[in-house]
């Protein structure tokens, strides 16, 4: 089939917008599956995106679809997320197409991530369909959503297709629109040989790490030697083929096309994404231009229960990089928690998921300490650095600034939950920008706001008192100054570095205050008397105590004179203060994630 019959989209929306709804209706027209096959949420091959209704991962899959006009097409499809976490799935996506989907639902509106997946297809150069989504629900606002859409992306109202996935009303259209207003891939300028770029990966126990390609210029097929211009390393192809939910080999990629190649590649590190495939025999001259690396923004430590476990841990990190390329991790050591790894996330839901897929898939347990964000130090000496976790911090007479980093947030709202989330930005240290109405109804505020103070709770929040109207979207602004102080929880006169947080000095006292009362609730009694104590900046501001557990030694004395007991009781007080002297405590691990609840208090 030539390349005028190929099609490449994406389908992007808002999170709960109907995107995997949509592509059981596409995949089901096209008959692509058989109805044995077929169940909802096809395309979300993992447990846990059925169980939280949510998409996680991008998932390809290729369509043949058979117009009206009796001429057959290839689609291929790729299902992004939503959620602002997984934004760079998102944008690597799109990087492989040539139009997108645009998803709104009916009853919503236009959303954050609505607005931001938008202007991502925009950057990308790509043909926006617009189609609204759940036309049948009693609640849509067809006209209201119509002119959210045309302020956003500037189409004409007979652009816009209604549709429900659901019930199938509307695929039609979509498929048309496909067909007429996506065009089909070109190839680049003055370019002969082979380029293919790599958009995402995975790692099989038995074929090595196998990467996802969309194929720009020349052919890739079985016997070819590929080569990666990320690094030297050449390696013979053994399989090449498409995504029809699962992988099924064909004879070649040719240009325009996506795909998957085995090669039996079996350091991880040599797959990238946004790197070029090329043949070694005839290598291009230029790569295709990639990806912008995105900086982690929340960081956090993950460490196994058993020791043991260490590199297992380490192996099934390096396969989920694979997996999912925004996710950063290198070795730390806690004097707690022992051996670990210090971990870059997008977000908070972001390290939700890796920590719960770890322990899903490797069958490992972990322990996560809280999450911080980087900060930036301007130091006496005149020098700067940067540090992700409270330990790293110099001391206080060394530093002279500490700078964190500030986010563009953007919310949309019913208007009636304005003041209600502005309070909430104000008590979160937020800076208002400004208020757009794009609709009479519906509003786009605009803060500045500290990434620390949002990474915890500000989503549920927000979420809570909008009655789950409200989305929220940001992205990185700048590094500010602010007072912020290390709080450090001594344990028997000892730092623990993972109960060690870096907070505001307005919020330091009633955070130290709060992490001694809920660990002395959670830490079992002792032998021997256990101090507690919170520290800022060296100074002590709060302390609690749990009291030792007494033997008692007196049992014994039935009767018979006061000296025989007072002579025991010195004898056990000199025997607790020595132990006092070399005891070590066991913290349990739900004292060590009450670090995180606090912060969500």
């Amino acid at each position: 089939m030539n390349k005028e019959s190929l099609r490449n989209f994406s389908i992007i929306a808002h999170i709960d917008h109907g995107k995997s709804t949509l592509a059981d209706r596409l995949l089901e027209e096209t008959k692509t599956l058989s109805e044995k096959q077929m169940k909802n949420q096809v395309l979300d091959s993992m447990d846990l995106e059925r169980e939280r209704g949510i998409t996680i991962k991008s998932h390809p899959i290729q369509m043949h679809y058979k117009h009206k006009d009796d001429k057959s097409y290839i689609f291929n499809l790729i299902d992004t997320p939503g959620h602002v976490d997984f934004t760079y799935e998102v944008s690597r996506s799109l990087a492989a197409c040539e139009g997108a989907l645009l998803l709104v639902d009916a009853a919503q509106g236009v959303e954050a991530q609505t607005v931001s997946n938008a202007y991502l297809a925009i950057e990308n150069d790509l043909t926006i369909i617009p189609v609204i989504n759940k036309v049948d629900l009693q609640s849509a606002m067809i006209d209201d959503v119509k002119k959210q859409i045309i302020e956003l992306i500037g189409c004409g109202e007979e652009d816009i297709i209604l549709a429900s996935a659901k019930s199938g009303e509307g695929i039609d259209l979509i498929f048309d629109a496909i067909v007429d207003r996506i065009p089909p891939p070109s190839d680049s300028d003055n370019v002969q040989q082979t380029r293919a770029l790599i958009f995402d990966s995975t790692y099989d126990n038995y074929r090595g790490a196998i990467p996802y390609v969309r194929v720009y210029d020349g052919v890739i097929k079985k016997g070819m030697s590929a080569k990666f211009h990320a690094h030297d390393e050449a390696y013979e192809i053994t399989e090449v083929g498409h995504f029809v939910l699962k992988m099924v080999e064909t004879e070649e990629l040719k240009s325009g096309d996506v795909g998957y190649i085995v090669a039996s590649i079996r350091d991880m590190a040599h797959i990238q994404p946004g790197d070029t495939i090329t043949s070694n025999q005839d290598p291009c001259l230029e790569p295709l231009p990639g990806y912008k690396k995105i900086k982690p923004m929340v960081f956090s430590g993950l460490y196994p229960v058993d020791g043991d476990d260490y590199d297992q841990l380490r192996v099934a990190l390096e396969k989920l990089k694979l997996n999912d390329a925004s996710l950063e991790f290198i070795p730390e050591t806690s004097e707690a928690l022992g051996f670990g790894f210090r971990c870059g996330f997008l977000g908070l839901l972001h390290m939700e998921i890796i920590q719960e897929r770890i322990e899903r898939e490797f069958d490992l347990n972990l322990i996560t300490t809280t999450p911080n964000v980087i900060y930036e130090l301007l130091l006496r000496d005149g020098t700067t650095t940067k540090i992700n976790t409270p330990s790293q911090m110099p001391s206080s007479g060394d530093i002279d600034k500490i700078l964190e980093p500030v986010v563009s947030a953007e919310i949309l709202a019913p208007k009636e939950y304005i003041g209600a989330i502005m309070r909430l930005c104000q008590k979160k240290r937020g800076i208002y920008k400004n208020t757009n109405y794009l609709s009479p109804e519906k509003a786009q505020i605009y803060y500045d706001l500290p990434l620390g103070e949002i990474i915890f709770d500000f989503y549920d929040k927000l979420k809570s008192l909008s009655r789950g109207y409200a989305s929220l979207d940001y992205e990185f602004k700048e590094f500010a100054p602010a007072d912020l102080k290390k709080l450090e929880i001594l344990m028997h006169g000892d730092g623990v570095d993972a109960l060690s947080s870096i907070c505001h000095s307005d919020d330091a006292y009633h955070r130290g205050v709060a992490m001694c009362s809920k660990l002395k609730e959670l830490i079992p009694r002792q032998m021997f008397e256990v101090a507690i104590q919170a520290s800022l900046n060296g100074r002590i501001i709060a302390r609690t105590t749990i009291k030792a557990l007494r033997k008692n030694v007196t049992a014994k004395c039935y009767g018979g004179d006061i000296t025989r007991k007072r002579k025991l009781w010195e004898k056990q007080k000199k025997g607790k203060k020595r132990m006092k002297m070399i005891g070590k405590i066991e913290i349990p691990q739900e004292a060590l994630l009450a670090a995180l609840q606090i912060g969500e208090d």
